[in-house]
């Protein structure tokens, strides 16, 4: 009697042993199949959906974890959830790169407005402030408005510059980011100069 439950002991131990080698090829497979497709996608998830992939490998890595720990029913009980994962950060990524695109030429049209009309802008806020230097008593303009023109004016060119430079560099969000800005200040300064918008 002794002999047979020993018997079955080991027997069921064997059985178990072997259903384990059974399930780590699989389990193995499974794993490396999501990690190659995560792979592919990583860096533009990494820039189009940044929480997506942090979501997706930290369950990669509880499931790696799970296959060292050779529990190998998780691996593959929690491979489908994670394929799932992997495609949703997929279409998120797609959806990104679109946005990034409209955002993109909508920022160049934007560019090609605001460049021609900003430099415009500079020049007539120059010439008023060169008038107004001039002039030894002011009637509609205070020295210190005159003063406060003057920074903004110095502001609005170092900051067109940066402008300019980011867009010939291909930065034409950043670009026309700083752009607004400057036209935003320049409006501002004909303001306080009493120039009347063209």
């Amino acid at each position: 009697m002794r002999f047979n439950n020993l018997f079955l002991a080991l027997a069921a131990t064997t059985l178990i042993a072997t259903g384990c080698a059974q399930q780590k090829a699989p389990a193995t497979k499974a794993l490396a199949s999501i990690e190659t497709s995560l792979a592919e996608v990583r860096d533009d998830a990494a820039k189009y959906a940044p929480e997506g992939l942090k979501g997706v490998e930290s369950q990669v890595a509880r499931l790696k974890e799970s296959l060292d720990k050779k529990e190998y029913d998780n691996v593959l009980a929690g491979t489908p959830s994670l394929e799932k994962a992997v495609g949703s950060l997929k279409d998120a990524v797609a959806s990104g790169k679109k946005h990034a695109a409209a955002a993109l030429a909508a920022a160049k049209t934007e560019w090609s407005a605001l460049n021609t009309e900003v430099p415009k802008m500079v020049e007539t806020i120059q010439t008023r402030v060169d008038e107004l230097s001039k002039k030894k008593i002011h009637f509609k303009v205070s020295k210190q408005e005159l003063e406060s023109a003057k920074s903004g004016l110095e502001w609005m060119k170092s900051e067109w510059a940066e402008a300019t430079a980011a867009s010939d560099s291909g930065k034409h969000i950043a670009a026309t980011e700083k752009a607004r800005a400057v036209k935003a200040k320049g409006e501002e300064v004909q303001k306080t100069l009493g120039i009347k918008e063209a």
